[in-house]
């Protein structure tokens, strides 16, 4: 809010535009900070439910109406029987817990791979220029494509499904250790040298508090594609998993089963995701948040 007052010393009563002093007065925003983000993380969390649930209503509407065929498109109302039906009997929880498993044993070998051998390159300039080019070609691969070699590899079962997610965690987390090591100013690691700081110690106190942010956000993005690989995976190459229920269910013409197994992929995916934010935050409590309350 700002208004116009003349400049002292001037006594006329309508003073030229180049002679007024603009002042800004506080704000809402500024007098009551507390109030100002309550009411706005009100607003977005509202909005955040209100789009799903009116999408959600006009889907079961077009289903009540008959717009679509419920064959093809059950209402959510019959996809939310049908998966509380399935929950209670214990038939839903096998697949959801084989792709769980196979999510986590995957993701964490492929961030701890990546984060070392992104650490290692964005050190060593030699290392970097001897892998990069080999692990920039690997990347472009499509990584459903490598599902057949890691099939040889280990045959069916567990193997070839944590091999292929782990390969892709690992691509996204070795890309965003390197980027963020390399990315530190060279006065930070010039400050710790000055201070006689060892190998450890640069690492603890230069390297590690500089790049994680970064590299939290590459393995935020890595679980949301582990799931989705698993998936798919598990459509070509398994006997069990949400991505075999839905792909079994549409060979059977199950389709309300079909969007249960959808239903739960989304779900374990957010929560997932949501998952490694929340770590990130509490790992990094010096990073900039893109939720909640703005740091003073």
């Amino acid at each position: 809010m700002t208004s116009a007052l003349p400049r002292p010393g001037h006594e006329d009563d309508r003073p030229a535009a180049a002679d007024r002093l603009l002042v800004r007065r506080p704000g809402p925003r500024e007098l009551r900070p507390g109030r100002t983000h309550r009411r706005r993380r009100t607003l977005e969390i509202s909005l955040a439910v209100a789009v799903p649930l009116l999408l959600v209503l006009l889907w079961q509407l077009v289903a009540g109406q008959a717009w679509l065929d419920d064959r093809i498109y059950p209402a959510p109302s019959t996809i939310l029987a049908d998966g509380w039906d399935r929950a209670l009997a214990g038939e839903l929880w096998p697949d959801v817990w084989a792709t769980l498993r196979r999510v986590l044993a995957g993701y964490a070998a492929g961030t701890v791979t990546g984060y070392l051998l992104g650490l290692l390159m964005g050190s060593l300039s030699l290392v970097r220029a001897a892998l990069e080019p080999l692990l920039d070609a690997l990347y472009v691969v499509p990584k459903l494509a490598l599902l057949p070699v890691f099939l040889n590899m280990f045959g069916l079962g567990e193997g070839p499904q944590v091999a292929l997610v782990a390969t892709t965690v690992f691509f996204f987390v070795w890309i965003s250790t390197m980027a963020a090591v390399l990315a530190i100013p060279s006065g930070h690691r010039d400050a710790g040298q000055v201070f006689g700081a060892g190998p450890w110690q640069m690492f603890r106190h230069v390297l590690l508090p500089a790049s994680l942010p970064a590299v939290l956000v590459g393995a935020r993005i890595a679980a949301g594609v582990a799931v989705l690989v698993i998936v798919a995976s598990e459509q070509i190459a398994a006997t069990d998993g949400l991505g075999h229920l839905i792909f079994d269910s549409r060979a059977l013409f199950q389709n309300d089963v079909m969007f249960v197994g959808i239903v739960c992929v989304a779900v374990l995916g957010v929560l997932f995701s949501e998952l490694v934010r929340l770590a990130g935050r509490f790992l990094t409590p010096w990073a900039p948040r893109d939720r909640g309350r703005p740091r003073s």
